[in-house]
């Protein structure tokens, strides 16, 4: 099985140059790396060139500004994945150093796994960004939520979760099979600004017959604090989802493959 790790990032490369050193140090290297960036300035194309230098080897894919168009950049990014299996992360998420190794270990046919994060407070977020110093577990003073920052693989098999239901599934820590992404048409470039995105293709999946895995106590993601996104247009976006669940759509049109190579 081949990996993919699509990174979705825009204009914070303080926090995107964390996530990369994360990947530097993991115990099992992703065979391709992809940063989805939705129109970031040139300090986060800078940074992505530093860190080939270095040795590490990313695809850079980058659309103007035109907004928030997170599956947009999603589905272009997709679009040159070359692996059987995909995972899932913004650009805020400094990864345990078995991040991808357990998702490696769970991944399963038939499921898409829905890691989960460990919230930096706002003094532990600022100590961070200014040292760079990635030493972080469960008794990390300036967690919100240390339990899920716990990783012990061994007892991941006690949390269970309805595997059909679409609530609570965060893109930030989220990894499926690529030709189950493909069979829905990946996700809906219909909505317009920040929300339910990511609760709409996990819904999709889900009426296509791919059940919801909850992986806890492994691959570990810790969430870098930051202010909220605009939330303006959380309505509209919540009726395509209502409209996906209502309907048991598995399939939206403009999706990936309505992206142009």
């Amino acid at each position: 099985m081949t990996v993919s790790l699509i990174i979705s990032t825009y204009n914070w490369p303080e926090a995107l140059e964390l996530v990369l050193l994360s990947i530097e140090n993991q115990t099992v290297t992703p065979n391709q790396i992809v940063i989805a960036d939705d129109g970031s300035d040139t300090r986060t194309a800078n940074l992505i060139n530093s860190f080939k230098e270095k040795g590490l080897q990313i695809i850079h894919v980058w659309h103007e500004d035109n907004g928030f168009q997170k599956t947009l950049i999603l589905n272009k990014s997709l679009r040159v994945c070359t692996s059987d299996y995909v995972i899932e992360i913004d650009g805020d998420i400094i990864l345990h150093k078995d991040f991808v190794k357990d998702h490696i270990k769970a991944s399963t046919p038939g499921y898409f796994v829905q890691g989960s994060r460990a919230m930096m407070g706002k003094a532990l977020a600022t100590k961070i960004l200014d040292t760079k110093k990635l030493h972080l577990n469960c008794f990390t003073e300036g967690l919100l939520n240390r339990f899920n920052a716990i990783r012990f693989p061994l007892l991941s098999f006690m949390f269970v979760t309805d595997p059909l239901s679409s609530r609570n599934v965060k893109g930030c820590n989220l990894a499926f099979w690529m030709s189950d992404y493909v069979k829905i048409n990946g996700y809906f470039n219909g909505f317009i600004g920040w929300g339910w995105e990511d609760y709409e293709f996990a819904e999709r999946l889900i009426n296509s017959g791919i059940k919801k895995k909850r992986l806890k106590w492994a691959a570990v993601g810790y969430h870098i604090y930051h202010a909220l996104s605009s939330r303006a247009n959380s309505k509209p976006n919540e009726l395509i989802y209502k409209e996906t669940v209502n309907n048991k759509m598995c399939h939206r049109v403009p999706g990936f493959r309505e992206i142009a190579l």
